[in-house]
């Protein structure tokens, strides 16, 4: 009779339960692993035969037939080679568990049966939950990480000895943590009490944050562009327990996050440099792990120096922005992966940078082409454009009080406009802020009066906007609104949010000579 033994395996970022089957026949030694298994887990033969006679018992010399069921879909990883130990070692008649079925198995075993911590505990974990499976041994360092999850015992072991010991009800000092977490010590040491004289464009920071809107930064280098996207996950609200949880799985599949530690609790900020892959951004290879768009989900995705990004890499990111997730399709399957970021973006205003300055000799035809970069469709899903002014450092030292804001008092500002926001589509599933309105809602809670209409009509036809610009320009009005706690779109709303076109304005002073 064969052996049963519970595993786990992720496809995107859920896991499913994996049957690992045992069968022991006579003929040649052998071990044949089948299952769609990748190189990981063939090599795991190799693995478990070691770490089974560093622990004092006898491989059997027989043929090992070893299948992980559902065999139809493709695995990978090195985690089930611990499941696959016990089931030999069952099989083998080496150790008696009557409710072993109880039990579900995760690690990597060394050489010398230590237990070493894998990748992408916590979505096993949770498909544990969902499966029934009450208890899980799993390796000491994935311990915090796995706890996360209620309504499963977790059992932490380091080799494995301790595990037969363990499951043969003998004395065995079990790694367990207390049930109350403790929070990581991940505290932001950046503040935008560290920014001055950036007014205008702090305040088109609260909108966006406010809103979860897009937002582009034009300026010269040095004028404090990345240094304030680097601030912007300070001023977000804070993640809610299920956000944690979801963000927690995509770094714990993606093998970021370091052993040993639990929830992720602060927002994501991830800011690849413009030499990254279509498929290090999208996400991607072999096995389709998860890109810089889903590492910055429920965060911020910093893209700076824009033009510089490959075209094709930039188009790339029209799905992700629209759908707030992303779709590898590949041989073996398809993988959807969250990417619900806010999407901030810097460029240089022209290819020497010093635009509108006395430095700047580049031609408009120049200014054009550089800026023409960036298609049309990627623009028109930023929401706002906003020029950033150099500062003058004397001056600012000179100033015995200048204009700032620490990120705690941002914070509160939006906060209390995303509370609006919250209240209002509270019965719109899926609906959190004012960027992720439907074209229904817009007409809904976006109502302009007549003097407000006429207004964006004529920006409108001036600047050539598309539709789908335009109900970007009434989303964030509403937000504006929102900030000032009023319930209905103002003409001074209207007003600001076309202050945040600086682009727009930029280009259609341009002269070209054909």
């Amino acid at each position: 009779m064969a052996s049963v033994v519970k595993c786990f395996a992720i496809d995107g970022i859920d896991g499913y339960p994996v049957d690992i089957e045992i069968k022991t026949l006579e003929g040649q030694p052998m071990i044949s692993i089948i299952g769609l298994g990748d190189q990981a887990v063939k090599e795991a033969s190799e693995r478990v035969q070691a770490a089974i006679d560093e622990t004092g018992y006898i491989f059997p010399k027989k043929r090992v037939i070893i299948s992980l069921a559902p065999s139809d879909k493709k695995k990978s990883g090195s985690h089930f080679d611990l499941a696959m130990a016990i089931g030999v070692l069952q099989q083998n008649e080496d150790m008696a568990v009557k409710n072993i079925s109880e039990y579900g198995f995760i690690g990597e075993l060394s050489l010398d049966g230590r237990l070493r911590a894998c990748h992408g505990i916590l979505p096993m974990i949770i498909a544990a939950q969902r499966n029934g499976i009450k208890k899980v041994i799993i390796p000491v360092e994935n311990l915090k990480e796995a706890k996360l999850v209620q309504g499963v015992t977790i059992i932490g072991l380091q080799n494995l000895s301790e595990v037969v010991r363990f499951l043969e009800g003998k004395n065995v000092d079990v790694n367990r943590m207390s049930d109350k977490m403790e929070q990581e010590d991940w505290e932001k040491v950046v503040d935008f009490a560290d920014v001055k004289g950036q007014k205008e464009l702090i305040d088109a920071v609260i909108l966006a944050a406010a809103g979860g809107h897009n937002m582009l930064m034009i300026g010269e280098p040095g004028c404090g562009k990345t240094m304030i996207a680097q601030r912007i996950p300070t001023i977000l609200p804070e993640m809610t327990e299920a956000e944690c949880l979801e963000v927690t799985k995509i770094y714990s599949i993606s093998g970021i996050l370091p052993n040993g530690h639990g929830l992720i609790r602060h927002r994501p900020f991830r800011a690849p440099h413009h030499n990254a892959s279509l498929n290090a951004l999208i996400g991607g290879g072999a096995n389709a792990l998860p890109g810089e768009v889903s590492l910055a989900h429920n965060g911020v995705l910093f893209l700076d120096e824009l033009a510089e990004f490959p075209r094709r890499t930039l188009d790339a990111l029209r799905q992700p922005i629209e759908d707030k997730q992303v779709c590898i399709s590949r041989v073996n399957g398809t993988h959807t992966f969250p990417s619900n970021f806010m999407f901030i973006t810097a460029m240089n205003p022209c290819p020497c940078g010093y635009f509108t300055g006395s430095k700047c000799r580049c031609t408009d035809y120049e200014i054009i082409k550089y800026r023409g970069k960036i298609s049309g469709p990627i623009m028109d899903r930023i929401d706002i454009q906003k020029e950033v002014k150099p500062v003058n450092y004397f001056e600012l030292e000179q100033e015995q009080e200048s204009y700032t804001m620490t990120s705690r008092e941002i914070r509160e500002k939006v906060k209390k406009a995303r509370e609006i926001q919250q209240i209002r589509y509270q019965n719109e599933p899926g609906i959190n802020c004012n960027a992720q309105m439907s074209t229904a809602l817009l007409q809904k809670y976006c109502v302009l009066d007549e003097k407000s209409r006429q207004l964006l009509k004529e920006t409108s036809e001036k600047y050539g906007y598309s539709a789908r610009v335009i109900h970007k320009l009434l989303r964030l009005a509403r937000t504006s609104a929102d900030l000032a706690e009023v319930e209905n779109i103002r003409l001074e709303d209207v007003k600001r949010i076309l202050n945040y076109r600086d682009l727009d304005r930029s280009n259609n002073k341009m002269l070209v000579v054909n």
